[in-house]
């Protein structure tokens, strides 16, 4: 079977890196060949890349700068990583792609489709399969990332502007309805995980009869 590309996205706090993990393993036990990684980072450029970015010191950053920095990191991560990885077959499960830099930056920050623009050069075509969107609403994940570590610069940001994400968020998830799975991602881990992994393997099924 030709390489499966899922991405998680969602709010802060949501709970994506738990979940990406849980599906990794369930993958694995289903015998398919497993890439999980993260954004930005995933290479050794783009981690250094995401150092830059997160860094709670660097509150000076523009908006255009940061949005250019997700990019570059992406475009590396994707030549480097994400594509070798689906010619070989493959399951990619990817923390964060190209749609968190059109609600962060896009949304949030403002800088409208020139996001989508520089990202879609960035990736050169390279699109997710099923994108799990963790739907929490911003002032729930908020509290949830307060309380477990220390924050960095974008979690730093002030409640309106993580409204600004989960709004965009809801609009791309209208936008790119034949790809995204909304995961209600206020109940316990193992639900969330129950229903992740049935929609998983109801694709695969589905991908399987296709081909």
């Amino acid at each position: 079977m030709k390489g499966i590309f899922i991405t998680f996205e969602g709010p802060d706090g949501s709970g994506k890196t738990t979940q990406i993990r849980l599906l990794a393993q369930h993958c694995r036990q289903m015998g398919f060949e497993v890439v999980l990684t993260r954004e930005p980072g995933g290479t050794p450029i783009s981690e250094a890349i995401r150092d830059l970015l997160l860094d709670p010191s660097h509150k000076e950053m523009d908006g255009v700068t940061e949005a250019l920095l997700y990019a570059a990191s992406r475009a590396q991560h994707v030549a480097e990583k994400i594509r070798p990885a689906l010619e070989a077959g493959c399951i990619v499960l990817c923390d964060r792609f190209m749609d968190s830099s059109i609600a962060y930056q896009g949304y949030a920050r403002g800088l409208g489709d020139d996001v989508r623009v520089i990202n879609e050069f960035a990736i050169q075509g390279t699109q997710p399969d099923i994108t799990f969107f963790l739907d929490l609403p911003a002032d729930q994940g908020k509290k949830r990332v307060a309380s477990a570590r220390d924050l960095d610069r974008l979690e730093q940001e002030d409640l309106s502007f993580h409204n600004a994400v989960y709004d965009g968020y809801r609009k791309l998830k209208e936008i790119y309805a034949d790809r995204y799975i909304c995961i209600d991602a206020s109940r316990s881990i193992e639900e969330i995980a129950a229903e992740i992994r049935e929609q998983f393997e109801a694709y695969v099924v589905r991908r399987a009869e296709a081909e």
